[in-house]
């Protein structure tokens, strides 16, 4: 008999176990609370025939078979796309991963050598045990060139002191690179042969869906449709109720939908614990309460194309400027800009929900942000010709110095309500890469289909350095132990 399963959010994590639960004949109803979006912050906006993301998103896995998902959803509507980025600082362009020797040019032989020495008296007196970014980082590449290429960034993301941020984001996102392995990279390029050593802020390219990454969680909706799924779009969920051994989910619209064996949310933990009847213990309540997230909104700038630039996107580093990353859409792909005269740029201003820019009217964002990228240099203010912004909540959770303990006080509770699963980036409250969500969900599909757990989805992080970079399809999962460790391949 088939298992009844309910779905919190039709983004990557959702629509991923959607896809891999239909296609076993489960019974899946997934519920979304956007009217007429699905793929979450993964997902493609649309304004005036112009395609756009919520950030970028590039298609890259260590996970075979999460590279396999994707090709079985959009086979040949997948592009292979050149990785292009830069740092803007102190009004200079800086090739970013770094190009050692332009670096140098750039930053002038003397600030060069203040940062060599900088991260050489890091390494003889490194901080024991970093608990926090900047510690973390400053041991990694010295103070000199944290200060440049890193504290004004992190701190424009975020909206705290890079001291209250947990070390645990330095190390899951830039992991295992440092000044000298930047420079290695710089002048000795990784070899097609070196699986394992290639990092993932080092990739050269990556695949993008022809129309945007939305693409891929459209397609792949329809497809989940045709295997029987029901995707309930404009239902947001109220609340979730434990009956014994099966799940009532109550929605927004007063509906009432029971039965379900199984519960996968991808909503925001904090969001989720107080939704759940019974009730949380009090500490695992209390610590959902209190977890924190960063929102962001991007401002899309149509423009006469000028060749201005030809980068995915550019890291903002100069504190002069609100805009923290700038995004090329005509680069990620050039099917998402319907007019080949015509460039289409996002602006990505971090913020939270409520304070001044998030409340501007679009009007004064759509002026900030086009005298903001006038003053880096990259268009000028004649040749934009329209604008757009959209809004994202919750889009980053907080990787603040108390955050590891509230989600593991929420991990220990999960075990008295059997069958509920948190995956993906806000369910899990983990800041994760597109195909981190992914293969929780697919994790969770295989406990599920197994009827056993046979899988720890909190695992994924800690262990599996698909994340972290290397060649693509380099690894696959295996369990060994009760843990998921990457398996290399002869």
């Amino acid at each position: 008999m088939p298992k009844k399963i309910a779905i919190i959010g039709a983004g990557p994590a959702g629509l991923t176990a959607a896809y891999l639960l239909g296609k076993a004949n489960e019974n899946v109803t997934v519920f979304e609370k956007d009217p007429h979006y699905v793929g979450g912050i993964s997902r493609t906006e649309t304004y005036k025939g112009y395609h756009f993301d919520i950030g970028g998103h590039r298609f890259f896995s260590k996970s075979k078979e999460v590279e396999d998902f994707w090709t079985e959803i959009l086979g040949d509507e997948m592009l292979e796309r050149p990785r292009s980025s830069r740092i803007y600082y102190n009004k200079k362009f800086f090739s970013y991963p770094l190009v050692a020797f332009e670096a140098l040019t750039k930053l002038g032989v003397w600030e060069s050598g203040l940062c060599v020495l900088s991260y050489m008296r890091a390494k003889l007196f490194p901080v024991k045990n970093p608990t926090n970014f900047e510690d973390w980082v400053v041991n990694q590449f010295g103070r000199r060139l944290f200060n440049i290429f890193f504290k004004t960034y992190t701190e424009k993301v975020w909206g705290i002191p890079c001291k209250e941020i947990s070390a645990d984001w330095a190390a899951q996102r830039i992991k295992g690179l440092s000044l000298s392995s930047a420079i290695w990279n710089a002048v000795f390029k990784a070899k097609p042969t070196s699986k394992d050593q290639v990092i993932k802020t080092l990739i050269d390219s990556f695949r993008y869906p022809k129309m945007g990454p939305g693409m891929m969680w459209e397609v792949c909706t329809l497809k989940s449709k045709k295997m029987g799924v029901q995707v309930e779009m404009n239902c947001a969920v109220k609340d979730i109720q434990l009956n014994n051994t099966t799940w009532t989910v109550h929605t927004s619209d007063n509906r009432i939908f029971d039965g379900f064996d199984y519960v996968l949310s991808t909503a925001p933990m904090r969001e989720l614990v107080t939704s759940v009847t019974p009730t949380f213990p009090q500490q695992a309540f209390d610590s959902a309460k209190h977890l924190e997230y960063r929102d962001f909104l991007t401002v899309v700038l149509i423009c006469k194309d000028e060749d201005a630039f030809h980068d995915n996107w550019i890291y903002i580093h100069d504190p002069s400027v609100k805009v923290g990353r700038i995004q090329n859409f005509k680069s990620w792909s050039p099917y998402m800009v319907p007019d080949p005269e015509m460039a289409c740029y996002g602006l990505e201003y971090f913020c939270f929900e409520g304070d001044g820019l998030w409340t501007s009217s679009d009007a004064d964002l759509i002026a900030l942000a086009t005298k903001e990228i006038n003053q880096i240099g990259l268009t000028h203010p004649e040749a934009v010709v329209d604008g757009y912004v959209v809004r994202q909540p919750k889009a980053y959770p907080v990787y603040d110095q108390t955050y590891k303990e509230k989600v593991n006080d929420v991990r220990e509770a999960l075990k008295a309500y059997p069958g509920l699963y948190l995956i993906g980036r806000n369910g899990m409250h983990k800041y994760n890469n597109q195909d981190h969500s992914m293969m929780t969900a697919m994790l969770a599909a295989k406990n599920i289909i197994a009827g056993k757990e046979i899988y720890d989805l909190w695992d994924v992080n800690e262990d599996a350095e698909y994340h972290e970079g290397g060649e693509r399809g380099a690894e696959e999962l295996k369990k060994v132990g009760g843990r998921m460790v990457p398996q290399k391949k002869n």
